[in-house]
């Protein structure tokens, strides 16, 4: 019930350079739990956006009244990454044995906020549900922490698909709990669930 809401939430988002560079808001009203209305949306071109600084935007709403005020800081992404099996961050026992040493109780109380990384080899799934009509399902898998989300890449037309990739994951909160869900791509419709996990930071 309000025409000018104030959220102040902060959200992180994983920005590769490969990846498209705008920056996509939508602001709803939602009436009850079946009605929505779309009020408007707006862009951010990331490219444009000086790094290293938090920037202070105000940005109207495209063919709706009202504008979205907002902070964007662009920043270098350190301990997150995206690799292949072969390849394996964290893995070379020189650069394990750097970490060791960052992370240990001597240097525990240096920076309180660097908890630590948390890497998952996500391998394969097995025995998958349908979801086609062929009997067979398009497969990827997502990773989430916090507010990070991370995905693989889809396997087509697959019950028992193959991912062999490494993610890594700067640790916010040790209370986290990390979220691996499988669904299956639909073109353009939203992908359907397939299954999902859940394991708190402090089981591991």
């Amino acid at each position: 019930k309000s025409a000018n809401p104030q959220w102040r939430e902060q959200f992180d988002f994983h920005y590769f350079s490969d990846r498209k560079d705008m920056l996509d808001i939508e602001v709803w009203r939602k009436d009850n739990k079946k009605h929505e209305e779309l009020l408007g949306t707006c862009q951010v071109d990331i490219t444009a956006l000086p790094t290293k600084q938090t920037n202070c935007l105000e940005l109207p709403l495209e063919k709706h009244p009202g504008s979205l005020l907002m902070l964007v800081t662009v920043a270098p992404c350190t301990g997150v990454s995206i690799s292949d099996l072969c390849v394996c961050p964290l893995g070379d026992p020189g650069e394990r044995q750097q970490i060791s040493q960052r992370y240990s109780i001597r240097n525990s109380f240096q920076d309180m906020k660097d908890i630590g990384f948390l890497q998952v080899k996500v391998l394969k799934a097995v025995d998958l549900l349908a979801a086609d009509f062929a009997g067979k399902s398009d497969p990827f898998c997502v990773l989430e922490l916090g507010n990070d989300s991370l995905q693989t890449h889809t396997v087509y037309k697959n019950l028992n698909p193959e991912w062999n990739k490494v993610f890594t994951f700067p640790i916010k909160d040790i209370h986290d709990v990390l979220e691996v869900t499988v669904f299956d791509e639909d073109g353009d419709k939203p992908p359907d669930f397939l299954g999902k996990v859940a394991i708190p930071l402090l089981s591991v």
